[in-house]
């Protein structure tokens, strides 16, 4: 059923807003389909002529046509609508279920679409002769399936669901090659790690909905936007929960660890995954409460704002050291993301999604182009590789363009939305975590520059044949880097200002900064540090001498073995947290097992034994059937000596008929 509070909760009485009509009301069909997709994957895939891809791609391309019809009639009308189904209660609380259809939730259908179609389209050819080619593609439209019951959600129960539902699929998607036991451990380093910050999410739920007396997320910001006192005394408490949850999905420090070992999985999975799910989820759960956030809440956006900063300059860092390619996009993604939750804490909600957004294209587009390579010459380490500008000029020149968005250069996509981010940041007065996120610019757009030339340039180092990839590999690139060039044009300051209108729905309950014009100091500063970036880095990888030297020309030892070591957060995690449960508590709970519960068990079954042979020996053998025997016995015998009297004479019997007649008639004399 539909809400019909939600647009008044949304604006105060709906004076820009449609109810989207008959394309909002079937929009459960692109939450829906990637589920029977997969189903039918699962058990007719291998019969079909592209072995169940054709499913995968159709239901992908559907959800990529539709997200784009209700983005233009978003942008053109405006549409703020949302639809319940009841299916039961727990005490006061309603079971619901179904799909919002906004400014918000329809930009990440679209991101997710149109991602998803190129990504799919990529890995029919890049996965092809690979093992469980079918089962990928199950677990691939699951993956994309799970984000769009996550983003879809109308109350918090199925935002919780569709959590989960992404984390299982990133597991079976990470641990896809389980043969190897490197790759196992990465998908269940990924699924704990995702569990422990759970925690926080689910507790996080709990509190909000026994304070607001409701599940529905529509409800929950009313309330925290117009000054419940219900809500007040927990606001802080479930601000700080829910954001341990997102810490856990988009890979904030100190929960990052497991996405750079997530880069065990596929390329098409990697692509997938830090552009436009699971990554993501945790800045679209920000975004989603951020009225809750500005409200009651405001006090916890310090401690998100703290560690987005902390997590954008040490995942940057890090990726300078990387000899692997998809681990230079995957820290890269991690301080990236780190970008977006500061501009979340800094209050700047429109440049937080803004940079989601054009992120979304431009990482997708580099990590196709990082498996494009490796499809091509079989490894991943940058230091065998070389000169491959010349043997792949597509990939090359689109990677270039990626590179370019992500160093944040003009007029590419990731210059508009760094740009905001950094303006909100000097407007607000945050002028240390200013400072410190145009030194990620310069950061970001050495380490990428140092990836460029590492790959494409000077001579080859490798073993391999490097070659140009497939048509169905370079296609996709050649769209993402349509995309990484005009993305940002949908937020030009003092130009066009469209994509502030799509995702603010929630007019009356966000107040954030929008200038007018570009703030010239942030964007000097971040235009600058990325030149510089961009120049330091050809200085030393190409024009001092041999690109591999470059590294060593660089390398202060103490603060490099740090950034080696990934600040050694993954031995002190197994050092002090994961070897004590192992060694200390497994140990105690095994001896506790050995000693109380099995000889507890043990003993009752001992007893039980003993008992069942007590009850067997003396009751069944010496009583029971030695009753029953003794019954039989008597029973034989009588009936042996009674048959003596049946000799078939009628003279006898008439005889023992009068003699029985005489005996009861005189006891009924005598007794009367």
């Amino acid at each position: 059923m539909v809400n019909q509070n939600f647009i008044n909760l949304l604006a105060e009485g709906k004076p820009e807003y449609t109810d989207g009509g008959v394309l909002s009301e079937f929009t459960w069909l692109i939450v829906v389909l990637p589920f029977l997709a997969a189903i039918l994957i699962t058990f007719f895939g291998k019969y079909l002529p592209l072995q169940g891809a054709e499913l995968a791609l159709g239901t992908v391309l559907f959800i990529f046509s539709y997200s784009a019809a209700l983005l233009y009639e978003h942008a053109t009308k405006g549409i703020a609508n949302e639809f319940f189904i009841n299916v039961g209660s727990i005490g006061s609380y309603d079971l619901e279920f179904g799909w919002v259809v906004d400014g918000l939730s329809i930009m990440m259908y679209f991101v997710v679409g149109t991602v998803s179609s190129l990504v799919f389209i990529y890995a029919t050819n890049y996965m092809q002769g690979e093992i469980r080619y079918t089962f990928f593609f199950t677990s691939l439209t699951l993956f994309a399936g799970s984000m769009l019951v996550l983003v879809s959600s109308p109350t918090l129960l199925q935002l919780l669901i569709g959590w989960e539902l992404v984390g299982v699929c990133s597991y079976l998607l990470i641990g896809h090659y389980w043969e190897k036991k490197e790759n196992s451990s990465a998908a269940m380093k990924a699924f704990i790690t995702n569990k422990i910050a759970d925690v926080g999410l689910m507790i996080g739920i709990i509190v909000l909905a026994l304070s607001t007396k409701t599940l529905r997320i529509s409800e929950i910001l009313y309330q925290s936007t117009h000054d419940y006192a219900d809500i007040k005394t927990v606001a802080y408490l479930g601000g700080v929960l829910l954001f341990i949850g997102a810490m856990g999905k988009s890979a904030q420090f100190p929960l990052h660890v497991w996405l750079p070992d997530a880069m065990a999985g596929p390329t098409p999975v990697s692509a997938l995954m830090h552009a436009a799910t699971m990554v993501t989820a945790g800045v679209y759960l920000l975004g989603r409460m951020f009225p809750f956030y500005q409200g009651m809440a405001s006090q916890a956006l310090d401690i998100v704002l703290l560690f987005g900063v902390i997590t954008l300059l040490g995942a940057g860092l890090v990726a300078v050291v990387q000899d692997d390619l998809k681990k230079v996009l995957a820290y890269s993604t991690v301080s990236q993301l780190g970008y977006m939750v500061t501009a979340m804490g800094s209050g700047a909600y429109t440049a937080g999604l803004f940079h989601l957004w054009t992120h979304a294209f431009f990482k997708a587009l580099l990590f196709l182009g990082a498996g494009s390579v490796i499809h091509a010459v079989h490894t991943n380490n940058m230091s065998e590789m070389g000169g491959l500008r010349k043997e792949m000029p597509r990939t090359f020149s689109t990677f270039i363009i990626g590179t370019v968005a992500l160093a944040g250069l003009p007029p590419l996509a990731g210059f508009f939305s760094k740009d905001e981010i950094l303006a909100s940041l000097n407007h607000e007065g945050h002028n240390l975590y200013f400072i410190i996120s145009v030194l990620g610019a310069f950061i970001t757009a050495f380490y990428m520059t140092r990836a460029v030339l590492l790959t494409f340039f000077g001579d080859y180092r490798g073993d391999g044949h490097p070659h140009e990839s497939d048509k169905m590999m370079t296609i996709p690139l050649i769209i993402l880097s349509g995309f990484a060039i005009v993305a940002g044009w949908a937020n030009i300051p003092g130009v066009y200002t469209g994509f502030t209108k799509w995702v603010t729905t929630r007019k009356n309950y966000i107040v954030e900064y929008h200038p007018e014009s570009f703030d010239l100091v942030a964007m000097f500063s971040g235009l600058t540090s990325g030149l510089l970036g961009i120049g330091l880095a050809y200085y030393v990888y190409q024009m001092s001498g041999n690109a591999t030297d470059g590294d060593e020309k660089i390398k202060i030892k103490p603060i490099w073995n740090l950034l080696e070591n990934k600040y050694y957060l993954d031995f002190f995690y197994f050092k002090f947290i994961i070897d004590p449960v192992k060694i200390t508590f497994a140990k105690f709970v095994d001896s506790f097992n050995s000693n109380v519960l099995d000889r507890f068990v043990n003993g009752v079954g001992t007893t039980a034994s003993k008992a069942g042979g007590i009850v067997y020996t003396n009751l069944d053998q010496g009583g029971i059937d030695k009753l029953l025997n003794l019954s039989s016995t008597g029973t034989d015998t009588i009936g042996s000596k009674v048959k003596l009297i049946q000799t078939g004479k009628t003279q006898q019997y008439l005889m023992y008929f009068l003699i029985g007649v005489i005996v009861i008639s005189l006891i009924i004399l005598l007794v009367l």
